[in-house]
């Protein structure tokens, strides 16, 4: 018992750190659609989105099959898969910009694990890591409906 509330108070306490002194999400005001900065600006760690809708699982992407979209290079297991997201990105990129599903139902941008996911009602949401996921799982729609409240007040909190 004392365990398992260390390892959630541990994984709270880290998703505080970085929400406190991470990055912004926005790079001069506009909303970047991987705000987990990168070296060379790939989304979600290089991870396929298509990936998770089709293979129910995360399949990393690779460098053959590229797309870019929203200041940020996607990456594709295979060219079908970066087809789909070409003709609808908006259906396949996770909500929130790829920020922690739960952190941002309470108002910060954290970054999120390639293996912490759900899709719900046909859309991807990305968390911070699978303990934050379990706490994540307990209300999903309350923490959506507070993350979608929160999602367009980031960059005005990031401009500041």
């Amino acid at each position: 018992m004392h365990r398992k509330l260390g390892v959630v108070v541990l994984a709270v306490a880290s998703l505080l750190c970085f929400c406190l002194f991470g990055e912004e999400p926005s790079v001069g005001g506009k909303l970047k659609a991987d705000p987990i900065f990168q070296s060379g600006g790939i989304a979600i760690h290089g991870y396929d989105p298509v990936a998770y809708f089709q293979d129910k699982k995360p399949v990393k992407g690779k460098k053959e099959y590229e797309h870019q979209w929203m200041g940020a290079t996607w990456r594709f297991n295979s060219n079908e898969n970066r087809d789909l997201f070409r003709a609808n990105p908006e259906q396949y990129a996770p909500q929130y910009g790829g920020y922690c599903a739960y952190g941002m139902s309470s108002g910060y941008a954290a970054p999120t694990e390639a293996n912490a996911w759900s899709v719900v009602d046909g859309k991807l949401y990305l968390n911070y890591n699978r303990e934050v996921q379990k706490m994540w799982k307990k209300d999903i729609p309350g923490y959506i409906l507070k993350a979608d409240h929160n999602w367009p007040q980031i960059p005005k909190k990031a401009a500041m």
